[in-house]
């Protein structure tokens, strides 16, 4: 029996498929979203049916910004519990808090004895999000690896607008002024960053933390995000693909 999870995010839509035992990833695929969940749902039933994972031979769970959108789920779960069981593929064992940078969110879990205990999201603004990071990379002109090896070489600037809208016209007024782009793209990601961090610190201290979403994988976020926090932080390369882990080994 294949065991799948579906993670439909606002941006991205990450499928895997797990063996039965659920400790090995047998299939994964990232794909965008899109202008429609619906679309993006269909567009994983053909890649399913494509490598043999059929509706006789499957159980599916689906969660995410659009997980009502999978009309073949046997279950639909929330994507903070998801992302929690998620994580512990990849830390069996272990107490961890997650942190989760999406498209639209950002979610902080703390998952203690194999179960969510507490968890904060920002889901009212653009800021401090991978779509904050998507708009600002595009006024530079540049795609989001640049703009991440941009801030290696650059000072840090205080990006002081909270608002996705006002932020724009501030790098636009920044670029007016002549601030090299390197400057620019780092005060720009450590304003995500100490967002990011604000999040954090509103559940308890952990010694231990996890990096999924967009970003999971990327060394620089991960050095910042372990400088500010005094802490460990991990990741994997794999970590983008949490959600739809969590949600393959809640398969029943």
């Amino acid at each position: 029996m294949y065991n799948v999870g579906i993670d439909i995010g606002s941006t991205a839509s990450k499928v895997v498929v797990l063996d039965d035992s659920k400790k090995e990833i047998l299939y994964k695929k990232v794909m965008p979203t899109g202008w429609s969940s619906v679309q993006a749902s269909r567009d994983i039933e053909e890649w399913l049916l494509e490598n043999g994972v059929t509706e006789d031979n499957r159980k599916v769970v689906a969660t995410g910004y659009g997980r009502v959108s999978v009309p073949f789920a046997d279950k639909v779960i929330t994507e903070i519990t998801c992302h929690g069981k998620g994580a512990s593929f990849f830390n069996p064992g272990k107490d961890i808090t997650i942190i989760d940078i999406g498209g639209q969110d950002t979610k902080v879990i703390s998952f203690r004895d194999n179960f969510v205990d507490d968890f904060k999201m920002n889901d009212k603004c653009s800021a401090g999000t991978g779509k904050f990071l998507e708009v600002m990379a595009g006024r530079l002109g540049v795609d989001l690896d640049e703009m991440f090896a941009l801030a290696r070489k650059g000072k840090d600037i205080k990006i002081s607008s909270m608002c996705t809208v006002f932020a724009e016209t501030e790098i636009i007024s920044l670029i007016g002024k002549g601030t090299p782009k390197e400057d620019i793209a780092c005060g720009v990601i450590h304003s995500i960053i100490n967002k990011v961090i604000i999040l954090v610190n509103r559940i308890p201290k952990s010694d231990q933390y996890f990096l999924t979403g967009g970003f999971a994988g990327n060394d620089y976020m991960v050095e910042h995000l372990q400088e500010l926090l005094k802490a460990d932080v991990s990741t994997h390369e794999d970590g983008r693909f949490a959600g739809a882990i969590g949600a393959a080994m809640l398969a029943k």
